[in-house]
Protein backbone atom coordinates (compact mmCIF):
# COMPACT_ATOMS: atom_id res chain seq x y z
CA UNK A 1 0.00 0.00 0.00
CA UNK A 2 1.44 3.48 -1.09
CA UNK A 3 0.89 6.55 1.06
CA UNK A 4 0.06 8.63 -2.14
CA UNK A 5 -3.28 7.99 -3.64
CA UNK A 6 -3.99 6.47 -7.03
CA UNK A 7 -6.94 8.74 -7.78
CA UNK A 8 -7.01 11.13 -11.10
CA UNK A 9 -7.28 14.56 -9.18
CA UNK A 10 -10.95 16.24 -9.98
CA UNK A 11 -11.00 19.54 -12.27
CA UNK A 12 -11.98 22.91 -10.69
CA UNK A 13 -15.33 22.53 -12.33
CA UNK A 14 -16.13 18.65 -10.44
CA UNK A 15 -14.07 19.91 -7.05
CA UNK A 16 -16.26 22.91 -6.81
CA UNK A 17 -19.48 20.52 -7.56
CA UNK A 18 -18.28 18.20 -4.60
CA UNK A 19 -18.13 20.93 -2.38
CA UNK A 20 -21.66 22.06 -3.10
CA UNK A 21 -22.84 18.65 -2.80
CA UNK A 22 -21.48 18.32 0.76
CA UNK A 23 -22.74 21.63 1.55
CA UNK A 24 -26.46 20.71 0.14
CA UNK A 25 -26.05 17.16 1.89
CA UNK A 26 -25.19 18.74 5.54
CA UNK A 27 -28.00 21.32 5.08
CA UNK A 28 -30.90 18.76 4.48
CA UNK A 29 -29.08 15.94 7.29
CA UNK A 30 -29.51 19.36 9.65
CA UNK A 31 -32.50 20.73 8.47
CA UNK A 32 -34.02 21.03 11.68
CA UNK A 33 -33.63 20.24 15.69
CA UNK A 34 -34.65 17.01 15.42
CA UNK A 35 -32.42 16.10 12.49
CA UNK A 36 -29.62 18.27 14.38
CA UNK A 37 -29.63 16.00 17.39
CA UNK A 38 -29.82 12.84 15.26
CA UNK A 39 -26.50 14.40 13.47
CA UNK A 40 -24.86 14.72 16.74
CA UNK A 41 -25.89 11.34 18.11
CA UNK A 42 -24.75 9.42 14.82
CA UNK A 43 -21.23 10.90 14.58
CA UNK A 44 -20.72 10.95 18.46
CA UNK A 45 -21.45 6.97 18.07
CA UNK A 46 -18.67 6.44 15.02
CA UNK A 47 -16.53 8.55 16.87
CA UNK A 48 -16.30 6.41 20.02
CA UNK A 49 -16.63 2.97 18.10
CA UNK A 50 -13.39 3.75 16.61
CA UNK A 51 -11.72 5.79 19.32
CA UNK A 52 -12.67 2.17 21.39
CA UNK A 53 -11.00 0.39 18.78
CA UNK A 54 -8.10 2.29 18.89
CA UNK A 55 -7.27 1.92 22.91
CA UNK A 56 -9.44 -1.27 23.72
CA UNK A 57 -8.21 -4.61 24.32
CA UNK A 58 -9.38 -6.76 21.46
CA UNK A 59 -9.08 -10.66 20.56
CA UNK A 60 -6.31 -11.18 21.94
CA UNK A 61 -4.63 -7.52 22.01
CA UNK A 62 -3.61 -5.59 24.96
CA UNK A 63 -5.25 -1.89 25.56
CA UNK A 64 -3.22 0.49 24.18
CA UNK A 65 -1.57 2.86 26.61
CA UNK A 66 1.46 4.79 27.42
CA UNK A 67 3.65 6.56 24.16
CA UNK A 68 2.58 5.42 20.79
CA UNK A 69 2.72 6.67 17.20
CA UNK A 70 0.01 7.30 15.02
CA UNK A 71 -1.38 7.94 11.76
CA UNK A 72 -3.96 8.46 10.00
CA UNK A 73 -5.11 7.43 6.44
CA UNK A 74 -7.91 8.29 3.65
CA UNK A 75 -8.78 6.74 0.91
CA UNK A 76 -7.00 8.42 -2.61
CA UNK A 77 -4.65 10.92 -0.23
CA UNK A 78 -3.27 8.32 1.92
CA UNK A 79 -1.31 9.27 4.73
CA UNK A 80 -2.58 12.35 5.84
CA UNK A 81 -1.09 13.27 9.26
CA UNK A 82 1.52 11.64 11.81
CA UNK A 83 1.58 12.74 15.32
CA UNK A 84 2.59 11.34 18.50
CA UNK A 85 1.10 11.26 22.35
CA UNK A 86 2.57 9.52 25.33
CA UNK A 87 -1.01 9.35 26.58
CA UNK A 88 -2.97 6.85 24.25
CA UNK A 89 -5.53 5.58 26.63
CA UNK A 90 -6.70 9.35 25.78
CA UNK A 91 -5.20 11.08 23.13
CA UNK A 92 -6.30 7.92 20.86
CA UNK A 93 -10.05 8.23 22.07
CA UNK A 94 -10.55 11.82 21.17
CA UNK A 95 -8.36 11.56 18.05
CA UNK A 96 -11.53 10.82 16.03
CA UNK A 97 -14.11 12.76 18.85
CA UNK A 98 -11.71 16.18 17.80
CA UNK A 99 -12.34 17.85 21.62
CA UNK A 100 -8.57 18.77 21.85
CA UNK A 101 -7.46 17.64 18.87
CA UNK A 102 -7.40 19.56 15.33
CA UNK A 103 -7.39 16.42 12.70
CA UNK A 104 -11.41 15.54 13.13
CA UNK A 105 -12.34 18.97 12.09
CA UNK A 106 -10.27 18.92 8.79
CA UNK A 107 -10.90 15.11 8.11
CA UNK A 108 -13.40 13.44 8.93
CA UNK A 109 -13.40 9.96 10.90
CA UNK A 110 -16.30 8.80 8.60
CA UNK A 111 -13.81 8.78 6.13
CA UNK A 112 -10.45 7.20 7.31
CA UNK A 113 -9.77 4.44 5.59
CA UNK A 114 -7.30 3.51 8.24
CA UNK A 115 -5.56 4.27 11.51
CA UNK A 116 -2.12 3.09 12.56
CA UNK A 117 -0.90 2.79 15.65
CA UNK A 118 2.69 1.61 16.99
CA UNK A 119 3.75 0.94 20.39
CA UNK A 120 7.42 2.08 19.72
CA UNK A 121 8.61 1.02 23.50
CA UNK A 122 7.58 -2.44 22.80
CA UNK A 123 10.68 -2.11 20.11
CA UNK A 124 13.29 -1.29 22.54
CA UNK A 125 14.64 -4.54 23.52
CA UNK A 126 15.82 -4.67 19.98
CA UNK A 127 18.34 -2.12 19.60
CA UNK A 128 21.59 -1.63 21.27
CA UNK A 129 22.32 -0.77 23.91
CA UNK A 130 23.40 3.09 23.66
CA UNK A 131 20.65 3.69 21.88
CA UNK A 132 18.17 2.45 25.32
CA UNK A 133 20.77 4.64 27.39
CA UNK A 134 19.85 7.74 24.94
CA UNK A 135 16.48 7.04 25.01
CA UNK A 136 16.65 6.70 28.99
CA UNK A 137 18.92 10.28 28.97
CA UNK A 138 16.38 12.26 26.72
CA UNK A 139 13.22 10.67 28.11
CA UNK A 140 10.07 8.92 26.34
CA UNK A 141 8.39 12.32 25.27
CA UNK A 142 11.79 13.56 23.59
CA UNK A 143 12.51 9.94 22.19
CA UNK A 144 8.78 9.99 20.79
CA UNK A 145 8.92 13.84 19.70
CA UNK A 146 12.18 12.20 17.96
CA UNK A 147 10.70 9.23 16.07
CA UNK A 148 7.49 11.30 15.20
CA UNK A 149 9.90 13.40 13.15
CA UNK A 150 11.41 10.26 11.55
CA UNK A 151 7.97 9.57 10.30
CA UNK A 152 6.95 12.83 9.23
CA UNK A 153 10.18 13.57 7.51
CA UNK A 154 10.20 10.30 5.67
CA UNK A 155 6.44 9.86 4.72
CA UNK A 156 5.85 13.92 4.32
CA UNK A 157 1.95 13.57 5.78
CA UNK A 158 0.11 16.89 3.76
CA UNK A 159 -2.06 17.93 7.25
CA UNK A 160 1.86 18.06 8.85
CA UNK A 161 3.66 19.97 5.52
CA UNK A 162 1.75 23.03 6.45
CA UNK A 163 1.28 25.27 9.46
CA UNK A 164 -1.73 28.03 9.68
CA UNK A 165 -1.20 31.28 9.27
CA UNK A 166 -2.76 34.54 11.18
CA UNK A 167 -4.17 35.85 8.42
CA UNK A 168 -5.95 32.56 7.25
CA UNK A 169 -3.48 31.01 5.02
CA UNK A 170 -1.10 28.30 4.83
CA UNK A 171 2.79 28.10 5.02
CA UNK A 172 4.81 25.01 3.96
CA UNK A 173 6.91 23.84 6.96
CA UNK A 174 10.35 22.34 5.61
CA UNK A 175 10.65 19.09 8.38
CA UNK A 176 13.67 18.33 7.06
CA UNK A 177 15.19 21.71 8.04
CA UNK A 178 13.00 21.67 11.50
CA UNK A 179 14.82 23.11 15.19
CA UNK A 180 12.29 21.19 17.07
CA UNK A 181 13.33 18.96 20.04
CA UNK A 182 12.41 16.33 17.97
CA UNK A 183 13.95 16.84 15.14
CA UNK A 184 17.24 17.78 16.76
CA UNK A 185 17.44 14.37 18.66
CA UNK A 186 16.18 11.91 15.56
CA UNK A 187 19.78 11.07 14.58
CA UNK A 188 20.63 9.75 17.87
CA UNK A 189 17.97 6.79 17.48
CA UNK A 190 19.14 5.64 14.39
CA UNK A 191 17.79 1.50 14.59
CA UNK A 192 14.93 2.52 16.56
CA UNK A 193 14.09 4.82 14.01
CA UNK A 194 14.36 1.72 11.43
CA UNK A 195 12.45 -0.49 13.47
CA UNK A 196 9.75 1.93 13.75
CA UNK A 197 9.53 2.42 9.74
CA UNK A 198 9.68 -1.48 9.66
CA UNK A 199 6.21 -1.84 12.39
CA UNK A 200 4.72 1.11 10.55
CA UNK A 201 5.23 -0.72 7.08
CA UNK A 202 3.64 -3.25 8.18
CA UNK A 203 0.30 -2.16 9.59
CA UNK A 204 0.06 0.25 6.77
CA UNK A 205 0.21 -2.78 3.97
CA UNK A 206 -1.94 -4.68 5.95
CA UNK A 207 -5.54 -6.18 5.05
CA UNK A 208 -8.67 -5.17 6.86
CA UNK A 209 -9.89 -8.48 8.09
CA UNK A 210 -12.99 -10.18 6.92
CA UNK A 211 -15.78 -9.01 9.05
CA UNK A 212 -13.28 -6.93 11.23
CA UNK A 213 -12.34 -3.67 11.60
CA UNK A 214 -8.96 -4.33 13.49
CA UNK A 215 -5.96 -5.95 12.77
CA UNK A 216 -3.01 -6.18 15.34
CA UNK A 217 0.82 -6.82 15.45
CA UNK A 218 3.07 -7.61 18.30
CA UNK A 219 3.81 -3.79 18.71
CA UNK A 220 0.45 -1.94 17.47
CA UNK A 221 -2.65 -2.35 15.32
CA UNK A 222 -4.48 -0.98 12.39
CA UNK A 223 -7.55 -0.09 12.75
CA UNK A 224 -9.84 0.85 10.04
CA UNK A 225 -13.04 2.74 10.32
CA UNK A 226 -14.31 2.31 6.90
CA UNK A 227 -15.12 -1.03 7.83
CA UNK A 228 -17.46 -0.07 10.51
CA UNK A 229 -20.32 1.28 7.62
CA UNK A 230 -20.23 -2.39 6.39
CA UNK A 231 -21.40 -3.39 9.83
Amino acid sequence: MSDAGECTAPSEQEYESAYGTWRASLTTLLGDSSRLARWQERRYQFAHRVGALLTGAHAGSAAVTGPVLYGVFAPGAGLCYVGQTQEAERRLRDLPVGESHHLATTLPPEIWERVVVVRWPQLLDAVPGSERAAVEEMGQLVCGLALEHTLQVTKAPPLNSRRRQAGGDWQPRDLARSRSRGALHAQRLPQLGRLVLDAWAELAGATAPEHAPLTASSVGRAVFPSALHES
